[in-house]
């Protein structure tokens, strides 16, 4: 398009004036409301603190996040992570003997002794299919003994997961190549209406309308394969949708794909060799405790973890940031997750550590749905219930019901068979919308398998590089349910682990509406049955009824 085109269609676009997003809507902190005071779903932390004029009978309670690496640094941490008393920092000797040397606040199974670490790791089902080719490839349901008839039905779900994404992904990395190669041109198109380059989505969409009205041969013309102007004011709309505002972000996302079909979705990809570790056999001879690497460009790494853990222990005191369940809670990281699933040898291994270390809640945000090696994880649930140690686990973002799709870990070997263990607590997201949307439309549900809601959309909590945002998951839902239990434990701590669970599960709030079911367009279902409670979390009730219980048990 030349030159002179262009100046009509810029002279008439910066003539006119365009209202501005508005800023974030105030709510930020809408998740510790309560209902009946503030007409806010949230889970009454604040009614509690209200009401509540007495001190916990507890030093302090641990909570183990089993997570990413977090931000050790963080403003609104300081204080609020646990150090391991026992160990003499920087000695290079197991001081305690737990098998963890200079493990002064916590582990990570994914970094090796010599300072490197895990970036990319396989998914699960690719894991799965290597375990198994060797015996399943190419074979028929009728050539298969009965005993190994569940494997290798999880074989063929395995493979035809595996061929299905690695398609997309494939496809998807072909699509950021040509961005790559478009996104210089288009922004130098775009400078030329916008030279200080501060435009908005907003801006674009009217710069494309004025383009239309003043380019009188639009529907006729295409230049160079269709990289007229219009096609280039989409191109850059379409990547302000996805938050791919600049070049640096155009090029992450190439490496993403890149990485996610050649490593995560690599059936011949290794993701333990930088650690020197057979993740077939169970020990704990690896890792180091470097759990807050400054892993350059890769921020989101650290991200997650430091989301999770402000909700549970951020600092009240401060007047910094935002506030967790409180001072007294010491935040236990286990870093076992980048980017790729989770192994079950470090999620096995990280439960024992938690367990041996002191801590009386487990928050376990992440999922997968596969598992390879799930009986070293449902030996260590058990391990954490004779413990007398509660686990919290997020119900997922898959939009699924997780009764008839597994979703790991969990304490169901979905074989009929009664659960394994009853001190795991599932929870699923809701929002702050007393509707027909109430239930977040990325949580997974279930009558069977999970056990309650609580606020997982729209959170404002602690991140990566001193910094606070906006998120959504079950991943946020979940330290929700840890920050409770830990609460409870501060004042009542001899209620025992299966008390603490049912207090949390009884307690919630009830509410009579009809939702709709995550994954669907507009079916509609009773609230009370996308879990086995029906109910969301609620601090208050929960404190109250646990006060109650304790009384009765002396």
């Amino acid at each position: 398009m030349s030159c002179n085109s262009f100046k009509t269609i810029r002279e008439a676009f910066v003539n006119q004036n365009f209202k501005k997003p508005s800023a974030i809507d105030g709510f930020q902190f809408w998740y510790q409301k309560d209902f009946s005071q503030d007409n806010i779903p949230g889970i009454s932390l604040d009614k509690w603190y209200q009401q509540n004029k007495i001190q916990s009978k507890q030093k302090n309670i641990v909570v183990a996040v089993i997570d990413t690496q977090i931000d050790f640094n963080h403003e609104d941490l300081q204080g609020q992570i646990w150090t391991n008393r026992k160990e003499v920092p920087n000695n290079n000797i197991d001081d305690d003997h737990n098998g963890y040397i200079d493990d002064i606040n916590g582990w990570s199974y994914i970094s090796a002794k010599n300072g490197t670490y895990v970036v990319w790791a396989n998914f699960e089902y690719v894991r799965f299919v290597r375990k198994w080719k060797p015996m399943f490839q190419d074979k028929i349901e009728s050539q298969i003994l009965p005993v190994d008839l569940p494997n290798f039905r999880e074989y063929q779900r395995a493979v035809k997961m595996l061929d299905k994404n690695y398609d997309y992904y494939l496809n998807w990395l072909n699509s950021t190549k040509y961005s790559v190669t478009l996104f210089p041109k288009v922004k130098d198109t775009l400078k030329y209406f916008f030279p200080k380059e501060d435009y908005t989505i907003r801006d674009l969409d009217s710069l494309y309308k004025i383009y239309k009205i003043n380019d009188k041969t639009y529907r006729q013309r295409r230049l160079d394969n269709d990289k007229d102007l219009g096609a280039l004011i989409g191109f850059m709309k379409f990547k302000f949708e996805e938050n791919e505002k600049t070049f640096e972000d155009i090029l992450d996302v190439n490496k993403q794909m890149d990485s996610i079909v050649n490593k995560n979705l690599n059936i011949n990809f290794n993701d333990r060799a930088t650690l020197g570790d057979n993740s077939e056999v169970l020990s704990k001879d690896y890792g180091n405790n470097n759990i807050s690497a400054n892993v350059k460009g890769i921020r989101q790494i650290k991200d997650h973890s430091t989301e999770v853990s402000g909700i549970i222990g951020a600092n009240r005191n401060n007047n910094l940031g935002i506030k967790g369940f409180s001072n007294k809670i010491k935040i236990m990281p286990l870093h076992i997750s980048c980017s790729g699933d989770e192994n079950d040898k470090d999620i096995a291994n990280a439960i024992r550590y938690a367990v041996d270390n002191g801590a009386k809640v487990i928050n376990m945000s992440f999922g997968k749905e596969f598992s390879v090696y799930k009986e070293w994880v449902f030996e260590a649930l058990q391990y954490a219930e004779k413990h007398q140690v509660l686990v919290i686990h997020c119900s997922g973002n898959e939009r699924f019901n997780s009764d008839e799709e597994p979703y790991y870990p969990n304490d169901n070997s979905f074989d009929g068979s009664p659960e394994i263990c009853n001190n795991f607590i599932n929870v699923g997201s809701v929002s702050k919308r007393i509707d027909s949307s109430f239930v977040s439309a990325f949580s997974n549900y279930g009558k069977k398998t999970v056990d309650l809601f609580a606020p997982g959309e729209e959170i404002y909590t602690t991140c990566a590089e001193n910094k606070y945002k906006i998120d959504s998951g079950t991943s946020l839902a979940a330290p929700m349910v840890s920050g409770t239990a830990a609460l409870i434990w501060l004042y009542y701590p001899n209620l025992s682990v299966q008390e603490v669970k049912q207090i949390i599960l009884d307690s919630g709030t009830a509410y009579d509406l009809e939702v709709i079911v995550p994954g669907t367009k507009d079916k509609k279902i009773k609230f009370s049955e996308l879990s086995k409670s029906g109910r969301v979390l609620n601090v208050y009730n929960a404190m109250q009824m646990a006060e109650k219980v304790s009384k009765r048990r002396k």
